[in-house]
Formats: structure tokens, C-alpha cells, sequence
């Protein structure tokens, strides 16, 4: 991680979006130096189409990370294509989509792990900065809560809890996040939803390409899914993952500890807000080959790498 990587080949997929329904094909291109992780809508040509991937540009978090920028150009669904890229360490890359949202494809972050890791990784010149967390920052919301602890690297450990459906119940998990550590454990995590509720989202124009093959659906004390679970603890892993994919809207790996219990994409961004609205809560630090010194202040780096465009 001393060095800043992008991919090495262009990489292509398609697949439906879980919430429209519509097709969209995405395509993964290598990018320079200090470009970080860029969306760039090709039905929007130009800077009208383009939306870098940032918390500061989430625009809303129900069922899913959505990204916009000020021309109202959204990227919907993008947590879990986020998560693997972080996860792989790619630092700069430019991801063409010629429609809304990301493909759902299987559900998890495996197809995307894949993807990259079909690309190759070209490692680049420039040193990798990364965002230090000094203090702890803590979000709440009723008993949920989500924060991010001084640490060495990135881990995290979550808990959910759903009481009232036995087939999940409670469930806790913690990792150390690296790529290895994230394909074996994270990367095939899928979403999940409750029969009922996916009825609902239905009837009212939502989760209209959402299936048993890309969705856990749960119906009262049974899974509906033929095939079972991929872990049996499936569920929290893919909250795991879903933070995975949150944090990395950072604009930069973080070195941070996160704890979180009944955390969701709402929580997840309000933490990085609350984190970079504290200026002494985190510093950008550059990764040198033996070690990490601190970065001189840069304007790139103001508000956790959020002036870049």
C-alpha cells in the first residue's frame, strides 16, 4: 500500500440493476495518478456526467449509497463495486456507466473482486496517502451506532440484530480488511431482503430486478433461496461488506478501527461526515516504504481529500 495502484486492462460488465430493474453495463478503466475512484456517467457527456466517489456526494441512502453531483447526475447502488475496490487497493480508477445503477450481478462483491483481479494492477509512481483516524467519532441513532477508532490499518466489527426472525437473530463478525481477508470472508456475502417487504418495494416501483439469484430472501422462519446460505453467517457479513463499501467513500484508505451495531448506509456516511467535520479527529498521512509520515497540509487534502475534482 506504499504506492498508489490502478488496474492494468480495461475490464467490462453488465448486469440489472436491483432496484430499476435496467440493464447498464459498467466498464472499469485504468487512471492516473491522484485521480482517486471517478464515476463518469457516459449518457452524460462531458463534466455534466461525472461524480467522484466521496462522501460528500451522497445524495441518499435509502436501500443503497447513491452519488450525484450538482448537475443531478446520480450513480445509485455503488456500495458494493466500492467495497471490492477498496478491498483490492486500486486508488485510481475511472468507472463508466451508461445507465443509473450498478448491477446488482450475483448480490455480493465477488463478480467485482473478480473483475479487478482479471484487470491486473499496475503499481504507480506517486506515494499513497491514507486519512489516520486520531480520535474516536461516534454516531448514533436510537440503539444503533456506528465509529471509527484510532487504528493501524482498517478493521471492523459489527453487530446486527433482528429480533423478531429467528433465521438471523443476532449475529456479531470482525475482520481485518485486506484483500485476501475480504474475498475469503466478505466478498461473497449477499443482500438481503424479507419477503414482505420485497412484495412492498415491488408494488411501488422498487427492487424491480431483485430475484432469488441475486437476493437472500427471507420469508418468516425460512430462506427461500434453493441453495441455502453461502455462510452461516451470511447476513452480518454482507452488513460488514456494505461498510466496507461506505468507508471507502472516504476519498482515501483509512486507518481507522470501526465499530458498529444495527449500522446501514445512513449511519455509515454520517460517520465520515461527523469525521472530517472534526478537523482534529484525522489526519492525511503519506505511506512511505519503510514508513508513514505526516503529510504537509495540501488544499487537495481539505475535508478528508474532498476538494479534489
Amino acid at each position: 500500500m506504499s504506492l498508489q495502484k490502478t488496474i492494468k486492462n480495461r475490464m467490462v460488465c453488465q448486469g440489472v440493476g436491483v432496484h430499476s430493474g435496467i440493464l447498464s453495463k459498467v466498464t472499469l478503466l485504468p487512471a492516473p495518478e491522484g485521480t482517486g475512484i471517478v464515476f463518469r456517467r457516459t449518457d452524460h457527456p462531458g463534466v455534466a456526467g461525472v461524480i467522484p466517489a466521496r462522501f460528500d456526494k451522497v445524495t441518499d441512502t435509502k436501500l443503497g449509497t447513491t452519488i450525484g453531483n450538482v448537475y443531478g447526475v446520480k450513480v445509485h447502488t455503488i456500495e458494493h463495486l466500492m467495497a471490492a475496490v477498496s478491498a483490492c487497493g486500486v486508488s485510481n480508477l475511472f468507472i463508466e456507466i451508461d445507465g443509473a445503477e450498478v448491477p446488482i450481478m450475483d448480490g455480493s462483491a465477488a463478480p467485482f473482486v473478480f473483475l479487478l483481479e482479471c484487470a491486473g494492477m499496475v503499481v504507480q509512481s506517486a506515494p499513497q496517502h491514507v486519512i489516520r483516524v486520531r480520535e474516536t467519532v461516534r454516531v448514533d441513532d436510537g440503539d444503533k451506532y456506528a465509529e471509527l477508532r484510532p487504528g493501524v490499518g482498517f478493521s471492523a466489527e459489527l453487530e446486527i440484530a433482528f429480533e423478531n426472525c429467528p433465521v438471523i437473530d443476532r449475529q456479531f463478525y470482525s475482520f481485518d480488511l485486506d484483500a485476501p481477508s475480504f474475498k475469503a470472508e466478505l466478498a461473497r456475502a449477499r443482500t438481503f431482503g424479507f419477503r414482505h417487504e420485497v412484495e412492498y418495494l415491488q408494488a411501488n416501483g422498487h427492487a424491480l430486478g431483485g430475484s432469488l439469484a441475486n437476493s437472500i430472501v427471507v420469508d418468516g422462519d425460512r430462506i427461500l433461496n434453493e441453495e441455502g446460505l453461502r455462510y452461516g453467517d451470511e447476513f452480518v457479513r454482507h452488513k460488514l461488506l456494505d461498510v466496507v463499501g461506505d468507508m471507502a467513500l472516504a476519498g482515501a484508505p483509512l486507518f481507522a478501527q470501526f465499530r458498529g451495531f444495527k449500522t446501514g448506509h445512513a449511519l455509515n456516511n454520517r460517520l465520515l461526515r461527523e469525521l472530517f467535520a472534526r478537523k482534529s479527529a484525522y489526519e492525511v498521512v503519506t505511506l512511505h516504504a519503510r514508513r508513514a509520515a505526516p503529510l504537509i497540509k495540501h488544499p487537495i487534502y481539505v475535508g478528508g481529500l474532498a476538494a479534489a475534482e
